[in-house]
């Protein structure tokens, strides 16, 4: 007698491809070409000097306006989302923790929470529902009730405020993450506490793209890739160990192995209204 055994159903892995993208800034050509695709399960760092554009790339994949795609495509899940609005690309599991987060006087975080939960999830749920599914969230990430009944980043340090970004990662649960610069501002003890809970929930079923300057913050959130970003075009890839060679090298010493001159590497990438991405 034969046994038959049926195959569990697979699940399909989420992920974030981005063909030759091309963006400009206030008519400047900023990303020049960048090539990139993120899986859900798998942490990349995308690092680079100051102004070689990383932050451009954040705001592009999220729909921020201000940038113009001049060429290539994104996909998530398959889609082509370079027509869809930020929140239309949030409802579908993209999600983006911002460099400087923003207040928003008179909406305590949980409120906003739940309003974005309901939005990104297309689904209603009870107070109690979405308490006990926060409060989950709140004990694995260590934040405490007071924080989450005072007004969104309102008199928050900038620990808070990335704290708090965490925490909309951790309830929101989306598919793929984008980290633009979560380490930028911190001191050691906050860059440690906010690190440690980006590592908590990097998992199956959460790709995350750490965008970054420093090696610092990858002490506490190890990469399975790790790209390396100037002049608008990804330059250099390879595993965990090219971190420490650019701690040992610099990007001084990337960018004579590359061939690029200084104008070329860095310093030629804003965000709208001139500050540098």
């Amino acid at each position: 007698m034969t046994t038959t055994v049926e195959a569990e159903p697979r699940t399909e892995t989420v992920e974030l491809e981005i063909r030759d993208l091309h963006a400009t800034v206030e008519g400047k050509q900023i990303l020049k070409g960048i090539d990139l695709t993120v899986r859900q399960g798998e942490t990349h760092a995308l690092m680079g000097p100051n102004g070689s554009g990383k932050s451009t790339l954040a705001n592009v994949l999220m729909g921020r306006p201000g940038y113009v795609v001049t060429g290539g495509e994104v996909r998530f899940k398959g889609e082509e989302i370079l027509g869809l609005t930020p929140d239309q690309r949030a409802a579908r599991g993209l999600f983006l923790a911002m460099q400087y987060p923003v207040e928003v006087p008179g909406v305590s975080v949980v409120n906003f929470l739940r309003t974005a939960y309901k939005a990104v999830k297309g689904e209603d749920i009870s107070a109690l529902g979405f308490r006990k599914h926060m409060k989950e969230k709140m004990e694995l990430l260590g934040v405490e009730d007071e924080m989450v009944r005072r007004y969104v980043n309102q008199g928050f340090s900038g620990g808070e405020k990335k704290k708090n970004e965490i925490l909309q990662l951790a309830v929101l649960e989306p598919a793929i993450a984008i980290l633009d610069e979560t380490d930028s501002g911190l001191d050691i003890d906050s860059l440690k506490a906010v690190a440690t809970g980006v590592e908590k929930l990097i998992g199956p079923s959460l790709g995350v793209l750490v965008i970054t300057h420093y090696q610092r913050i990858l002490n506490y959130i190890h990469p399975d890739f790790v790209h390396v970003m100037m002049g608008g075009r990804i330059v250099k890839e390879g595993g965990p160990e090219l971190a420490t060679e650019l701690e040992d090298k610099g990007y001084e010493g990337i960018r004579q192995e590359v061939g690029l001159s200084a104008e070329e590497a860095g310093d030629d990438a804003a965000s709208p209204g001139g500050s540098k991405a």
